[in-house]
């Protein structure tokens, strides 16, 4: 490793410009400074990653870099030349592309409107699909990423949903791409697939910038590494030398956690009990069929499933958000099939959902309206009739202090939030109101290593005192570290239990891909 600056003015060996070069990139917000004296140098044609915590900059620099932020002081180059990005526009007429962690598509539209939207190919002044379609089916055989152009996007899983991001940047001839998080949602498979189509943008001379928080896969992609903390440049990597460990301590000074815990605390109360729970869908074959599951008290049932195998509607019609066909949910000893999700909230069920923008929070509300949406109901919402606002307030920041949710003050807009930070403000809202049963969706997604570590001794913590947890995870070593019980879930059916302490990430992609389909382990 080295620090920030060894490499300052220093042009590459073979005089070829840095196809991305940030000097002195500061930029202010009221009462923030999100990136101070930013350093950043990116060679053509290579994976360059850059890592850090939550609200440590990253995407605010990426932001920057995309022309959606104006620096306030320092420098961007593309290609050895000193360029202004007042907008994205302008990013996107200079060759950047950005794949956001959060997609921007129009779920009404097509896989080929949302590609081609604000691009469209015209023929005599109206849409030429043919053309758009030849072009989209191109792209998805070129780098393997298996589109149908007219399937609609709400119809589509969150790993397609991303696959249809990357297409989209690379329709409009992007040179550089900024992919934030694209390993996020996917299995060890798709993720080697993904970093195949990496690879092969490398050869045609595509430069990728690479945010991410797993470093192990950063170690494995990168060419280079940049680490970001508290909004500056603390040092580079070279990832052939530096340990995963490493990374971690010039992140946020502490050591790589690990998810796993092998004491058993599995009471023999079952807090929910699901009994032939089918949930129909739109396109013939159930969403989910015929699934029999039990979780009890102090006990971690974790799903695994290729995105899109029924573990969303399993999770919606668990929280009475999607109809049965046929089925029962038991909620500790009760009957709860018929119950609204209203009720089903007041009687202990708590939900982590798997998009916090989408199911999770309201951006454009203040810390403490989110902190108590969903239990408005309870205090410290309401007092009588009425929402208690002081009370609510005053509920979010201790929140902020018990989850180190960073942010000025509870009348901070969610949206003005990392990503990181808004999740950690929905699991603290969750667990303030002790569930007997938590459904947890993703609850590390898109957060850094020192925050994933948090959340998960929340978790363990929560089990050790008997509450029963439902896991829904893409990732695998998460999974297999925190779950008792580990179910895989395959075209909307539970293809097989395993036993989570004899298991490996690779054998579990192999279950959750079909590989291994109808073979079931010890439990």
């Amino acid at each position: 490793m080295a620090a920030a600056g060894a490499t300052g003015g220093t042009p590459p060996a073979d005089g070829v410009p840095y196809a991305v070069e940030l000097r002195g990139i500061t930029k202010r917000f009221p009462g923030v400074v999100a990136n101070r004296d930013i350093e950043l140098r990116v060679r053509r044609g290579e994976v360059h990653a850059i890592v850090g915590e939550n609200g440590a900059g990253k995407s605010t620099l990426m932001k920057t870099l995309y022309g959606m932020h104006r620096p306030d002081e320092g420098t961007i180059l593309l290609d050895g030349r000193e360029t202004t990005l007042r907008s994205p526009a302008d990013a996107i007429a200079a060759g950047i592309g950005m794949v956001h962690q959060h997609f921007m598509l129009a779920d009404n539209f097509t896989v080929l409107e949302n590609i081609v939207l604000g691009s469209e190919p015209t023929r005599g002044g109206r849409l030429d699909r043919a053309e758009a379609r030849r072009r989209i089916r191109d792209i998805s055989e070129r780098y393997a990423l298996n589109l149908d152009p007219d399937v609609l996007v709400e119809d589509l899983g969150v790993g397609d949903r991303q696959r249809v991001e990357i297409a989209k940047v690379l329709y409009r001839g992007a040179t550089t791409l900024i992919l934030d998080e694209p390993t996020a949602v996917l299995v060890p498979q798709e993720v080697d697939e993904l970093f195949g189509n990496l690879g092969e943008l490398k050869r045609e001379g595509l430069t990728v910038i690479f945010i991410s928080h797993k470093l192990d896969e950063v170690r494995k992609v990168a060419d280079s590494i940049t680490v970001i903390r508290r909004g500056t440049t603390v040092g580079t990597a070279d990832p052939k030398t530096t340990t995963a460990r490493q990374l971690a301590e010039l992140m946020v000074g502490s050591e790589l956690p690990s998810p796993e815990t092998r004491t058993s605390t599995v009471r023999e109360a079952a807090v929910v009990q699901l009994t032939g729970l089918t949930v129909p869908s739109a396109v013939g074959r159930p969403a989910v069929d015929d699934v029999a599951l039990t979780v009890r008290e102090g006990e971690v049932v974790g799903i695994a499933g290729v995105e899109g195998n029924g573990q969303a509607e399993l999770v919606e019609a668990i929280m009475g958000l999607r109809p049965l066909a046929s089925g029962t949910v038991t909620f500790a000893g009760q009957d709860i099939t018929g119950w609204s999700t209203r009720a089903r909230r007041e009687a202990g069920l708590g939900f982590i959902p798997e998009d916090r923008h989408r199911q999770g929070m309201l951006l454009e509300a203040p810390l403490w309206e989110n902190r108590i949406l969903g239990h408005q109901t309870r205090p410290p919402a309401v007092k009588g009739p009425f929402i208690d606002r002081r009370s609510a307030r005053k509920d979010t920041e201790r929140i902020m202090r018990e989850y180190d949710v960073r942010a000025p003050g509870p009348d901070t807009l969610a949206h003005a939030l990392s990503g990181g930070n808004q999740q950690k403000l929905i699991i603290g809202r969750e667990m303030s109101a002790a569930p007997k049963l938590l459904i947890a969706a993703h609850p590390t997604r898109g957060v850094d290593v020192g925050a994933q570590s948090s959340i998960w001794e929340l978790l363990k913590d929560a089990r050790a005192e008997g509450m029963g947890i439902l896991l829904i995870s893409a990732d695998l070593d998460e999974l297999i570290g925190l779950s008792d019980t580990l179910h895989v879930m395959l075209r909307g059916r539970l293809v097989a239990t395993l036993d989570p302490s004899s298991l490996t990430p690779d054998e579990l992609g192999g279950h959750m891909t079909g590989a291994h389909d109808g073979s079931v382990g010890a439990a």
